[in-house]
């Protein structure tokens, strides 16, 4: 009897344990395209340009506060350029933080420094050719080709456990 006991008291002690242990998070890499560019700017299709967004691509910025409303991101991070900055400020605000920037020409760099964080949910804004060259870095597969020029609505949110498993799921919003 007295083994039965010290037996139950040793499973419960060992099962407590195992509920109360903390569970270890994913970290979450969510990434954009910057929302529609103002086209009517002189200029503003070549790549060297820097337009502002269209008022429709305010619109889509301020509608991404509702599409990640599930996501608390720990950083927000961005290209220099006027777009993709417009693009995640409304997050920013939303969410007291600060945009830090990145560098598009550096994406193999910034994908090892993403895949290093832990338990850390992170929205990384780019373009339509950098966004899916990061994704592909981060899930070391060349799937994602770059964006056609009209697309804005893509999203990718990429997991990473804390046993370095990465994952991809896609969504569209508009």
């Amino acid at each position: 009897m007295s083994r039965f006991i010290l037996s139950f008291i040793l499973f419960c002690t060992i099962g407590i344990n195992v509920c109360f242990a903390q569970k270890e998070k994913n970290t979450t890499i969510i990434l954009i395209r910057h929302a529609e560019k103002d086209t009517t700017q002189q200029g503003s299709t070549m790549m060297a340009a820097n337009p502002p967004l269209s008022e429709v691509g305010k619109k889509r910025a301020v509608r991404l506060i509702a599409v990640l409303k599930d996501y608390q991101p720990s950083s927000i991070l961005s290209t220099n350029y006027t777009r993709t900055i417009a693009t995640v400020t409304p997050l920013a605000e939303k969410f007291g933080k600060t945009i830090q920037l990145y560098d598009p020409k550096k994406l193999p760099a910034l994908a090892d420094s993403l895949l290093q964080l832990q338990q850390q949910t992170i929205v990384v804004a780019g373009h339509s050719n950098s966004t899916p060259a990061l994704v592909n870095l981060l899930i070391k597969e060349n799937k994602y080709p770059a964006l056609d020029e009209s697309v804005y609505n893509m999203i990718w949110i990429v997991t990473v456990d804390p046993n370095k498993k990465v994952s991809v799921i896609t969504k569209t919003y508009e």
